[in-house]
């Protein structure tokens, strides 16, 4: 792995989005003797499929997934990671996690932390899910808008095979080879999330396999 690259890995459909989060990526600061790479996946089967593609191809050894239509705005955010992940206990950072996930596996049911501006067609507002005690904190599992990680684990491509749960099973297999997910505590968001409605088409079945998986029923 190269250890002085970070990774950034989006799986896209929609050009204009993915434009926009690669312009605010290209403004962030690049730590001295650090690389950026970008790997866009565009024609991806579903999450997992298309993240474990772009994890194989790189050899970064810090790897941002995150959602097409969220821009990073904290300027030193890569500085950020690298600080977290001084700590070689810490696999994975997200923006919003879950303490303890519900008995249900559906996150907003229970206690989230983290912070980021959320924004649609219509206003952006700051969305403040739960304070998150100073430097981080640590979760059960993390919203898959941004997912950052120093280890690779591979993505459950065998049993996801849409766009849910491929976030809370990732953080499961992190936690299960003793790695620590975190949110950290920021001033104020590193993210806008400019997101729209949630397609819940496949979200039941799909908790219906991560129940079996990890909670055994």
């Amino acid at each position: 792995m190269d250890e002085k690259k970070f990774a950034f890995i989006m799986c896209t459909n929609n050009k204009q989005y993915c434009r926009e989060a690669l312009h605010y990526i290209e403004k962030l600061t690049v730590p001295d003797g650090y690389i950026v790479e970008m790997c866009v996946i565009e024609d991806a089967a579903c999450m997992t499929e298309g993240y474990q593609r772009a994890m194989m191809s790189s050899q970064a050894k810090y790897k941002i997934y995150l959602h097409q239509d969220v821009m990073i705005i904290e300027e030193n955010f890569l500085q950020h990671l690298l600080d977290i992940f001084a700590d070689k206990e810490v696999g994975m950072i997200g923006m919003i996690g879950s303490p303890e996930m519900p008995e249900n596996s559906i996150m907003w049911y229970g206690e989230r932390i983290g912070c980021i501006y959320s924004s649609s067609a219509y206003h952006m507002e700051l969305y403040t899910a739960g304070e998150v005690m100073e430097p981080y904190q640590q979760v059960e599992a993390v919203d898959g808008l941004l997912i950052a990680t120093q280890y690779d684990v591979p993505w459950r491509e065998d049993l996801f095979r849409k766009w849910d749960f491929y976030d809370i099973s990732q953080a499961f297999e992190f936690r299960k080879r003793g790695y620590q997910i975190v949110v950290p505590a920021m001033k104020k968001p590193w993210c806008i999330h400019d997101c729209g409605a949630s397609d819940f088409q496949n979200y039941f079945e799909e908790r219906k396999k991560f129940q079996k998986e990890y909670r055994g029923r």
